[in-house]
């Protein structure tokens, strides 16, 4: 019984002190956001195709390229934290989100060195999207040859 209202007091005192979010200004945030990291990389696409005999799907490339070493190099100098505590999910679901999920584990764990900390804890955050992903386009591709 103590051990209850001991958790009781702990689940209080933890909720207490979990900042308070108002939906509106945090879905506008999000989505203004996630929107302008889109345009960018559309700006970014667009400016690859002035570049002579490039095509759609080689800017297309090169674009997914950029947008991955522009939020890693973000991340690693701590700015893509800072719009991601403003914007929440709308950092997080463009490409450069997934780029984000791979880089600060790493940059965390390397003190442990390059084989335990960067090589293997990498891929801790992404690594389950990885393999969902690949699991999942599996059974559509088995769907798409059975029917």
């Amino acid at each position: 019984m103590e051990d209850f209202e001991r958790d009781k007091r702990y689940n209080a005192y933890i909720k207490s002190k979990i900042p308070k979010t108002k939906p509106w200004p945090s879905l506008f945030h999000a989505f203004w956001i996630g929107g302008l990291i889109c345009l960018i990389g559309e700006v970014i696409k667009d400016l690859l195709m002035l570049i002579p005999n490039m095509s759609l799907e080689f800017a297309g490339i090169w674009e997914s390229i950029i947008l991955i070493a522009l939020a890693s190099i973000l991340t690693g100098v701590g700015i893509y934290d800072k719009i991601g505590a403003y914007a929440g999910a709308g950092s997080i679901v463009p490409i450069t989100g997934f780029s984000n999920s791979i880089t600060s584990p790493a940059l965390e764990f390397k003190r442990e060195g390059m084989i335990f900390g960067l090589c293997a804890k990498m891929f801790i955050i992404a690594g389950p999207v990885i393999v969902s992903g690949v699991i999942a386009s599996i059974v559509v591709g088995l769907i798409f040859l059975i029917f």
